[in-house]
């Protein structure tokens, strides 16, 4: 089964969820409105809503197992970037902390090595969950991201490893915490540090030089579902620590439907397997 013909076959991925705390499945009356509107409002002051225990204790059990098992056969990713995912402005001073390139170490495993039956490929692919995702920023459309290798994401980072600073590509980034560190690994970000016309470049140049007092901070519990603006808000994950990996699923959601990520992102943030993949796909094009 292709992740195309997964259908309605995907909203059963709505039995991982537990609907007794968050009716995601009803929003438009009730309990599942006011749970609506409370995370609209979490989200408006905030700039982001976390939901704790947003998954049922056996369905994250099975979830984490997936991913254990799914994560010896990703690569270990050495990702060097600037703050923006792409190449560095040239325009910027030779000093600007924005022309700096931040480096971390992570095992990922893109969406096209996400088979399609999979759990977090079925709840990702949920329609009531993309509309809830959809109504907590309170857009008129959104669609899960159509990159093929971006549009989710399990990503394990291990300990001695963090997530440098960044913005997503895409406004509209959930994560879901499948296993959380020993200690450490807390996501922190800067919450609506830029808009489509400007940047805070204060507060982003005070965290850049390591500043965190504008910075907001949480630690989370497994099964944790966790909706910000990540293409709005500088953001990473500190250092972890412990003998364990945290391990977290991405699911990227955009307004436009069918775009894609640039190449150039695409081969800095997976490296030299998504390289060949793109190098193989033009040259065939070519003999065409």
């Amino acid at each position: 089964m292709s992740k195309a013909d997964l259908g309605a076959e995907t909203d059963m991925a709505l039995n991982l969820v537990d609907l007794a705390r968050y009716p995601i499945a009803d929003l438009d009356s009730g309990a599942g409105a006011a749970f609506l509107k409370e995370c609209q409002d979490h989200m408006d002051t905030h700039g982001w809503c976390n939901l704790d225990g947003f998954i049922r204790p056996d369905a994250l059990t099975a979830l984490e197992d997936e991913a254990s098992n799914l994560l010896p056969s990703a690569e270990v990713l050495t990702i060097k970037r600037n703050i923006y995912q792409g190449a560095i402005d040239p325009s910027l001073p030779e000093d600007d902390p924005r022309r700096r390139e931040y480096t971390h170490v992570a095992t990922q495993l893109a969406d096209d090595q996400l088979p399609a039956e999979t759990l977090i490929q079925q709840l990702y692919r949920s329609d009531l969950l993309t509309d809830f995702v959809r109504r907590v920023q309170k857009k008129s459309v959104l669609y899960r991201c159509a990159d093929e290798f971006q549009a989710l994401n399990v990503v394990a980072l291990h300990p001695g490893s963090w997530h440098a600073w960044h913005y997503d590509t895409t406004e509209c980034t959930v994560t879901l915490l499948l296993k959380a560190a020993e200690s450490g690994g807390d996501f922190a970000f800067l919450p609506n540090s830029r808009t489509d016309e400007s940047e805070d470049r204060d507060a982003v140049d005070r965290l850049l030089a390591g500043d965190m007092s504008h910075a907001q901070k949480f630690d989370r519990g497994a099964g944790t579902f966790t909706l910000f603006r990540g293409g709005y808000s500088l953001h990473g994950v500190t250092e972890v620590f412990g003998t364990h990996p945290r391990i977290t699923a991405i699911m990227t959601y955009d307004e436009q439907m069918g775009r894609v990520i640039s190449d150039d992102i695409n081969v800095r943030i997976y490296g030299k397997r998504v390289e060949k993949i793109l190098a193989d796909r033009k040259a065939a094009l070519a003999q065409a």
